[in-house]
């Protein structure tokens, strides 16, 4: 229920004025001012909320209509939020610059408020305070944001979902409302124009997708998580049929090429927390118990699909989970009418249990708890994955296995960015013998100078161009990195255990060394 707030007259603009005052107070936090470019795109924010306000000011001065605020808190907004704010903090541990990143986060929180604020003053007397910016900016920013010294891009997304959030809609269930999810709506625009202009290195994109892997048992805390928002929003369909689909697919391409079709998992991290908390979105997606299945198994497929495409491309794919939402949310109406001709079906209506919407939902979430525990248990989700070893890569790809070649690369070119000499060594012999990979002499150089860098001995050899290119084992500071199986680096773990690890990883020279604790 929304309680009206008195009508704001003289004063109306105070609230907006407010915000923007915050924001401002802001801009000057160390966090912002290490950056030039950072401080002007908060700047040019700030003008911009101002400038808007003063044209409303001019407007409305003469006006007799009160503008209004209504206060209306929706479990469905704070709740999600929560959840959210509960994985920034639980990743952020692991990873630095989730915390680093919470000044930012909170600038975007009152830029939304202000920028929601004025547009709907824009258009009409009444503006509802509540929550909800805060489940699209916190979903954002789980998937996307971009580099200081382009964050003025990250205003710009975020505008974009308030204005499709605005501007396109339709009628449904009788009711106006927006069609897209509107996190989802800038994300996937936004990727696009990342896509269509090859800048994904304009954004931590790629970083956000690998680190939430830093997190220990990070499926299993997606897992919790996510059973609160299956509890209060009834949206266990929608994830687990995802889940299922996507678990499904993954499994059959494996047993048939005898290779994971995702690097180093069944379902990816990433994937993971966008079937929970981005695709699940109550006020965008079918309300039925069809739709929310055929919703949840279209996601599923269409990741899969993209993955595929997207790495065809050669783009990178962390973009499957965001590009296909928005396809599915336009595709509501239609799944709704198909769940409409199925559950009006005779047979469909005499099979079907005759339970509670909240009794169907408990029985979703405990099939659900079946599955990922199942999921588990095979080691699809925690834990060592087959596809975690670079010797399986190798091995694979010396077999010609399907696209093992390819992952091959991809996970060396992981590890190299990770600053593991071996790995860098390694890719510029294959970009010098041009066996698995096309020949470039160049870039070969810049990876044996990487290595050089990097005090792997191999690749300073190799940079002097002698004839017989030099191969050796990983040094333990690379083993570090390339055992870390998703999860942190293992700094600190003895050389004997760390050994250990790697035979277990199928590098057989470690099989044999002798170390001792």
């Amino acid at each position: 229920m929304g309680q009206p707030l008195r009508p704001l007259a003289k004063h109306r603009f105070g609230i907006p004025l407010s915000l923007t005052f915050g924001l401002l107070i802001i801009s000057f936090v160390p966090r912002v001012q290490s950056n030039l470019t950072l401080s002007v795109s908060f700047w040019a924010a700030i003008a911009g909320l101002l400038a808007w306000q003063g044209v409303l000011y001019l407007k409305f001065r003469q006006t007799p209509e009160p503008h209004v605020l209504e206060l209306r808190l929706r479990s469905q907004h704070y709740l999600q939020a929560l959840v959210q704010l509960t994985v920034f903090v639980y990743w952020g541990y692991f990873w630095r610059p989730v915390y680093d990143h919470a000044w930012l986060l909170i600038g975007q929180l009152l830029f939304a408020y202000v920028f929601d604020l004025l547009l709907a003053w824009s258009r009409r007397s009444r503006y509802t305070l509540g929550f909800g910016p805060f489940p699209i900016i916190f979903s954002t920013n789980l998937f996307l944001w971009f580099r200081d010294d382009w964050f003025y891009l990250q205003f710009l997304m975020l505008a974009a979902g308030f204005m499709g959030k605005e501007f396109v809609r339709w009628r449904r269930n009788g009711t106006y409302t927006h069609i897209f999810n509107p996190s989802a709506f800038s994300l996937g625009l936004f990727s696009l124009i990342l896509i269509a202009t090859n800048t994904t290195s304009l954004t931590w994109g790629q970083e956000i997708a690998t680190t939430l892997t830093l997190a220990p048992q990070i499926y299993l805390f997606l897992f919790v998580v996510g059973l609160v928002v299956m509890y209060f929003f009834s949206i266990t369909l929608v994830a687990g049929s995802a889940a299922i689909a996507l678990f499904g697919m993954s499994a059959a391409y494996g047993a048939a090429t005898g290779v994971p079709y995702f690097i180093d998992s069944e379902i990816p991290s990433a994937v993971f927390l966008g079937l929970h908390l981005l695709v699940t979105d109550p006020s965008t997606s079918p309300r039925t118990t069809v739709g929310k299945t055929l919703f949840g198994l279209l996601y599923g497929i269409g990741v899969f699909g993209l993955y595929s495409l997207l790495g065809a491309l050669g783009v990178p794919t962390f973009y499957d989970k965001l590009l296909s939402v928005p396809l599915l949310n336009l595709s509501v109406k239609i799944l709704d009418r198909m769940a409409d001709t199925i559950q009006n079906n005779v047979t469909f209506t005499r099979l079907t249990p005759n339970w509670s919407a909240g009794g169907a939902n408990l029985i979703h979430i405990s099939i659900w708890i079946v599955i990922f525990g199942t999921m588990t248990a095979i080691g699809a989700t925690d834990g060592r994955h087959r596809g975690d070893a670079v010797p399986f890569w190798q091995e694979a790809c010396s077999e010609n296995r399907l696209q093992a070649c390819t992952r091959l690369i991809q996970l060396e070119s992981n590890y190299c960015g990770d600053n593991a000499g071996w790995a860098c060594n390694e890719l510029g012999i294959h970009y010098q013998n041009g066996i698995i990979v096309g020949a470039d002499p160049t870039l070969a150089l810049d990876y044996f100078s990487q290595a050089c860098e990097l005090r792997f001995q191999a690749g300073c050899i190799n940079l002097l161009g002698q004839n017989q290119l030099s191969q050796t084992a990983p040094r333990p500071l690379d083993l570090r990195l390339l055992l870390r199986e998703g999860g942190p680096n293992l700094l600190e773990m003895p050389e004997h255990e760390l050994y250990s690890r790697a035979c277990q990883h199928g590098w057989t020279f470690a099989c044999s060394a002798t170390l001792e604790p």
